[in-house]
């Protein structure tokens, strides 16, 4: 990693464009490590990490640049022009980021659900909480009607999203281009959550399975999803965060907070049944229709344990928050 990190960063001063320091990039690199964990977790939203780290906006604008002018960029020649249009080291260090965070953490993910689901969810729950006043402070107008409108709304689609019943695994190969497509629009949401998408429509685990074992077949068709969906879906999101950014974020804030139930640490799962018999996947697991959540009627040491780690996803989004006001601070005065 450090060695990457030193041949990019002598590239880029190499050929004199968006010269910044190796610092910036490891903080790239951070980001977007917590955007690819972000989106292998159900109910956590990648794009929700990105705006808090202040580099939604960035992130989105450089994916819509391409385009057309792109490609004759490309085709002409004229690469300082296509590395400065998509601001291209910018989201080479956030994807590599994202890449590794994936390819990791699909894998510690499955062992931590499988043997401490509440503590993930705790600390997950802390963090998205938190998440919440944090974004929503950065609306300018917080009394206007059409904001209050916006949350109302991006409230109730989040929360509807959280009681639809999931679909069966289907690893068709069109099927799997739909699950690319939806799936990376609302892994660059805030509060949509990409995976909890896919487990809407039945195909999380084969997804994350494909991750682990390098499943081609499964891969290619959602890759292609992603490379079609990614573009086109930032070009609309773009437009729409510089034409009504207190509404847009008023939204993206209601679909956080709707995003919390998902997350809520105690439940029990409620499987999908056909004539009364559990029905299941390909693999034989049984599909998760929905969660019946609860309050723990008695104090243990799992209850402080996770009572700790929402506290520590608290504490984690506050301290983002004061790294990027400080080194916002240490920009301004440059």
């Amino acid at each position: 990693m450090f060695v990457f990190l030193v041949l990019f960063h002598q590239k880029v001063k190499d050929l004199n464009l968006f010269y910044i320091e190796l610092k910036d990039y490891l903080f790239l690199l951070i980001k977007g490590f917590g955007i690819g964990a972000a989106n292998v977790i159900p109910g956590v939203s990648g794009g929700t990490i990105a705006l808090i780290t202040g580099i939604f906006e960035r992130l989105i604008d450089a994916v819509k640049s391409f385009n057309m002018f792109t490609l004759k960029l490309i085709l002409k020649g004229r690469f300082k022009e296509f590395v400065k249009h998509t601001d291209l080291f910018f989201l080479i260090a956030v994807f590599v980021g994202a890449g590794i965070s994936i390819m990791s953490f699909a894998v510690l993910l499955e062992f931590l659900f499988d043997n401490y689901p509440v503590y993930v969810w705790s600390y997950f729950f802390g963090l998205i909480f938190a998440s919440v006043f944090f974004v929503g402070k950065t609306i300018e107008n917080k009394k206007n009607v059409s904001v209050i409108i916006s949350f109302i709304i991006g409230t109730s689609i989040a929360f509807l999203f959280s009681i639809l019943t999931p679909g069966a695994e289907n690893s068709n190969f069109f099927f799997l281009i739909l699950c690319g497509v939806v799936g990376i629009i609302s892994m660059i949401l805030p509060g949509l959550s990409g995976s909890f998408v896919l487990i809407l429509m039945g195909n999380y685990r084969l997804v994350m399975s494909a991750i682990t074992r390098f499943d081609l077949s499964i891969l290619i068709p959602v890759g292609i999803g992603v490379v079609i969906g990614l573009p086109a879906f930032s070009q609309i999101l773009s437009w729409i965060f510089k034409k009504f950014k207190d509404a847009t974020l008023s939204v993206l804030t209601g679909f956080i907070f709707g995003s919390l139930g998902i997350l809520w640490p105690w439940k029990n799962e409620i499987f999908l049944t056909k004539n009364g018999i559990i029905e299941t996947n390909s693999k034989g697991e049984a599909i998760i229709s929905g969660y019946e959540r609860f309050l723990p009627d008695t104090i243990t040491t799992e209850v402080l344990v996770a009572v700790a780690l929402m506290l520590s996803g608290l504490l984690s989004i506050w301290l983002i928050e004061r790294l990027s006001q400080k080194k916002e601070k240490i920009e301004n005065r440059s």
